[in-house]
């Protein structure tokens, strides 16, 4: 129940970084939102250290710096996703592939589900697909450009997740802040690189640093979830994010949640009360 609780509080985190984050980057490059996010996260993990503790071993450097690596893809590629194009459609597209890898690396590495589970876990995985629904199948409106920055920032969401759950369980949030540190430094130095790109324009400071404050938030709750309990029904779980996103984006820009999409949710709900069973 605890590592549930604490997966549902990633996803809500994830949810809401997600759309700001995505909000701050139609106004600027994506990378100068990126800039401002990344420490930001870095920040608060910073903060969080005397409470929750760090040991700096080596598996925990290794496995953060290789989850910053791919929190700086992800960061960059899901901003930009949500930046283009429709977030209530984009955003689940980036959660189904964001599940599907630490799943199999649960399940692979023998982790074992009850019966509520076995129905809970691909019931969650269903909710995922229904809440990416939109009109035409979910596809009309969207760019191939879109939907594949989508698979890329999913892709990434996973390796992120999948290795802050391979780092040593007593290392605290060593992983996290080593992978913030790679994640700030490669971002500085892609925007050193490109700094004729990226344009004149400024982005939105606070959302942005509220995202990061966020998304710093969610890794923290998904690295506790994960340690106590299974990876495969925390990563569902917290996969879930974009019902926030959905929701956020319907009260703040007016996108349409389609019959599908509340479907979704409501799907969602009794797979937590499945998987919470387990």
């Amino acid at each position: 129940m605890l590592a549930l609780l604490l997966a549902l509080g990633s996803s809500l985190a994830y949810g809401c970084a997600d759309f700001l984050g995505g909000l701050g980057a139609r106004r600027a490059h994506v990378l100068r939102t990126v800039l401002v996010a990344a420490p930001a996260s870095l920040a608060v993990e910073l903060l969080l250290w005397p409470l929750l503790g760090a040991r700096f071993e080596a598996g925990a450097v290794g496995w953060g710096a290789a989850s910053g690596v791919a929190s700086a893809a992800a960061f960059a590629l899901l901003y930009r996703t949500l930046a283009i194009g429709p977030m209530n459609v984009l955003s689940p597209v980036t959660a189904l592939v964001s599940a599907m890898l630490p799943v199999l690396v649960g399940l692979l590495q023998g982790e074992r589900l009850g019966a509520a589970g076995l129905l809970g876990l691909p019931l969650a995985l269903f909710a995922v697909v229904l809440v990416s629904a939109g009109p035409g199948g979910g596809r009309a409106g969207v760019s191939r450009h879109a939907l594949l920055l989508a698979l890329g920032a999913g892709g990434a969401i996973a390796v992120q997740l999948v290795c802050l759950h391979q780092a040593p369980s007593g290392s605290g949030v060593a992983p996290l802040i080593v992978g913030r540190a790679v994640t700030s430094a490669l971002t500085l130095g892609a925007a050193v690189l490109w700094r004729r790109r990226l344009g004149p324009e400024r982005p939105g400071y606070a959302l942005a640093a509220a995202a990061g404050v966020l998304d710093s938030l969610a890794g923290v709750l998904f690295l506790l979830a994960a340690r106590s309990g299974d990876l495969a029904v925390v990563a569902v779980i917290t996969a879930l994010y974009p019902a926030g996103t959905v929701l956020l984006a319907r009260a703040v820009l007016a996108e349409r949640i389609h019959r599908g999409q509340l479907a979704g949710l409501g799907t969602a709900a009794l797979a937590v009360g499945l998987l919470a069973l387990t």
